[in-house]
């Protein structure tokens, strides 16, 4: 994937995506990296050519992890691109869409209340100062954080399975996957 949601990781990175010419997305293609049995699977625009048996994209449109496509298709003009030049090609229109829906996953998500999000933010900027100016001293205010972040972080989880709210809903409230969801509070529930 080429573009990532810091607070949402894998859950939602997003990619401009390839769209054949009936509109449909094409299944995804393997890359061969040379020797080796690794081979890399991409349904990114660029890879989809038309050469080495693979269909042609017309079009890309902004494409996430998590299912979401974007409604609106860009135009690929393959005349114009070289085999160097794909890889520098800018993607706005994709982009752009798929930063409109990390908009939307935010708007659906738990809101945090002002004063803890002033706080974090204050936090932010005077643990920056501090690393800069007192790196050991930083050090030991993040391994104070370390241990505060993962007392709460169980007693959390606990409380959120205890609801018996569904993965679904606990994903949402937190911008994941349910599946993310899930490995997140187990994450959180086995830190010692």
């Amino acid at each position: 994937m080429e573009w990532q949601s810091e607070e949402f990781g894998a859950s939602h990175e997003g990619m401009a995506g390839a769209v054949l010419a009936d509109g449909s997305e094409p299944r995804p293609v393997y890359l061969d990296a040379g020797s080796g049995s690794y081979m890399h699977e991409t349904t990114q625009w660029w890879a989809y050519n038309g050469k080495l048996s693979r269909p042609r994209a017309d079009y890309m449109r902004g494409a996430c992890s998590c299912g979401w496509r974007g409604a609106r298709h860009y135009p690929i003009d393959w005349d114009q691109l070289t085999v160097r030049r794909i890889y520098e090609v800018d993607t706005p229109g994709p982009y752009e869409d798929w930063q409109a829906h990390i908009d939307e996953v935010e708007l659906r998500t738990v809101p945090l209340p002002v004063e803890l999000a002033d706080l974090l933010e204050r936090l932010d900027d005077q643990l920056t100062v501090l690393a800069d100016q007192g790196p050991l001293a930083a050090l030991k205010a993040v391994a104070a954080l370390e241990r505060t972040t993962g007392r709460i972080g169980r007693e959390a989880a606990c409380a959120a399975e205890a609801d018996e709210t569904s993965w679904e809903a606990i994903g949402q409230a937190l911008g994941l996957t349910a599946k993310d969801a899930r490995s997140r509070l187990t994450r959180y529930y086995l830190r010692r």
